[in-house]
C-alpha cells in the first residue's frame, strides 16, 4: 500500500498478506468443529504448525507496524497531530462498518443485546472486547500514542528499546506472580503486544544486519517451526497445561519469542529482496494492500464456510484438507477485500495529510 507521502514497498504487502493468512487460517481449519474446540492433530509437517495456531498471524502484523512506522519516520520531524488523522482516516470507516455489521449480526442471533454489546465497544478503547478481531485495533491505538516517547527515548538512548523490553518481560512476570496466569494480558493487550511493537523498531533501526544472511533466517524459521509444533502439541493457544487461560508461565515470554522472529524475518525480507510489483508477486501484493478488510470481514463469512463444507462437501477432519479449504476461502475473501478496499477505505485516503518532513530530529537512529 503506497503511503501519504507516495512510499510503496510491495515486501511489506507481502508480508501483510501471509499475515491475513495466518489468522483466517486458524479460524477455517478450526471453524467446522464449533471453534475453538480441536479438530485433529498437528501437522505432521512441522512447519505448518504456524497455520494450525495462526493466531501468532496477529504478532506478525504487530511487529510490521513497529518496524513500517520506524522506516516512514526514519530521520523525519513528525506532525503527530496529522499522523493520528491519517491513522483514523485508515482505521476508522472500516471498523465503524466491520462493528455495525458485528451487531446486526449479534441481534439476528439474539445472543446480545444492544446494551450490552454498546457497552463492550464503549469499553473496547481500553479493554480487549471489540469483536471479530477488532480488539487489535485498540492495540494499534495503544502503540499509536506510546509511539512518540519510543522513538523519543530511542534518539537520546540507543539502549532504550531493550531497556523496555526486559521492564515489559518484568511486568509480565509481576503480573504473572499476581495473577496466576497472564495469557489474556499477553495476546489481548498492550501489556503483551509492546513487545512486538519495540522489535520491529529494533528490527529497522540494525536492518543492515539482515541483510542476504539467508541461512541464518532460513535456521531461525526452522526453528520456529519446531518451537510452535512443540506448543501446538501441548495444547496450543486454548489447552496450554489443559485450560483457557492458561496458567502456564510460558505466556511471559512468548510474545518476546515471537516480535524477534517475525521482526528478523520482516528486517530480512524487506532488505534482501525486491520483488515484482506484477505477476504472482503483484497479486500477493494486493492481497496485503486488502489485508485489512480481509482480517476485519472474514469473520463474516470464515466459520460459516467451514461449517458448510464441512457438512455438504468434504470432510475438514484432516488438517490439510482444512487448510487447502482455507486457501480457497482466502481467495473468496480477496474479491470481498477488494471491495471494502476500493468502496470504504480508498475513498478516505484522499483526505490524509502529510505528517513527516526532513527534520533536525531523527525518527529513530539508523544501525
Amino acid at each position: 500500500m503506497r503511503s501519504s507521502d507516495g512510499h510503496h514497498w510491495i515486501a511489506l504487502d507481502h508480508i501483510r498478506a501471509v499475515a491475513a493468512l495466518m489468522v483466517l487460517s486458524w479460524h477455517f481449519v478450526h471453524g467446522s468443529s464449533g471453534f475453538p474446540v480441536p479438530f485433529h492433530n498437528p501437522p505432521a509437517f512441522f512447519p505448518l504448525a504456524i497455520f494450525d495456531e495462526g493466531h501468532t498471524g496477529v504478532s506478525l502484523f504487530m511487529a510490521l507496524s513497529g518496524y513500517l512506522f520506524a522506516k516512514l519516520l526514519d530521520g523525519k520531524s513528525v506532525n503527530y497531530v496529522a499522523f493520528y488523522w491519517n491513522r483514523f482516516l485508515r482505521l476508522a470507516p472500516l471498523l465503524l462498518i466491520a462493528l455495525a455489521l458485528a451487531g446486526l449480526d449479534h441481534s439476528v442471533r439474539g445472543d446480545l443485546s444492544l446494551a450490552a454489546y454498546s457497552k463492550s465497544l464503549l469499553e473496547g478503547i481500553i479493554k480487549p472486547t471489540l469483536p471479530n478481531g477488532a480488539w487489535s485495533i485498540t492495540v494499534e491505538a495503544h502503540f499509536y500514542l506510546l509511539l512518540p516517547l519510543i522513538l523519543a527515548a530511542s534518539r537520546r538512548w540507543a539502549g532504550a528499546p531493550i531497556a523496555l523490553l526486559l521492564a515489559l518481560l518484568a511486568v509480565r512476570a509481576c503480573l504473572f506472580t499476581y495473577l496466576g496466569g497472564i495469557q489474556e494480558l499477553a495476546y489481548f493487550t498492550i501489556v503483551g503486544r509492546a513487545d512486538q511493537f519495540v522489535l520491529g523498531i529494533l528490527a529497522f533501526q540494525h536492518r543492515d544486519r539482515f541483510r542476504d544472511r539467508h541461512l541464518v533466517i532460513a535456521a531461525l524459521m526452522l526453528a520456529f517451526g519446531a518451537f510452535y509444533y512443540w506448543f501446538d502439541q501441548i495444547g496450543g493457544f486454548y489447552k496450554l497445561d489443559g485450560a483457557y487461560p492458561s496458567p502456564s508461565p510460558l505466556w511471559i515470554i512468548l510474545p518476546t519469542i515471537e516480535g524477534m522472529v517475525y521482526a528478523s524475518l520482516i528486517a530480512y525480507y524487506d532488505h534482501s529482496f525486491r520483488p515484482a510489483i506484477t505477476g504472482i508477486s503483484g497479486f500477493i501484493g494486493k492481497a496485503g494492500v486488502y489485508s485489512y478488510s480481509i482480517y476485519l470481514l472474514h469473520v463474516f463469512v470464515v466459520f460459516r464456510a467451514a461449517k458448510f463444507v464441512h457438512t455438504h462437501v468434504l470432510s475438514l477432519s484432516n488438517f490439510y484438507v482444512a487448510f487447502a479449504a482455507s486457501l480457497a476461502c482466502y481467495g473468496l475473501m480477496m474479491g470481498i477485500g477488494w471491495a471494502s478496499y476500493r468502496f470504504i477505505e480508498a475513498p478516505f485516503l484522499r483526505y490524509r495529510k502529510q505528517y513527516t518532513l526532513p527534520g533536525e530530529a531523527r525518527g529513530v537512529q539508523q544501525a
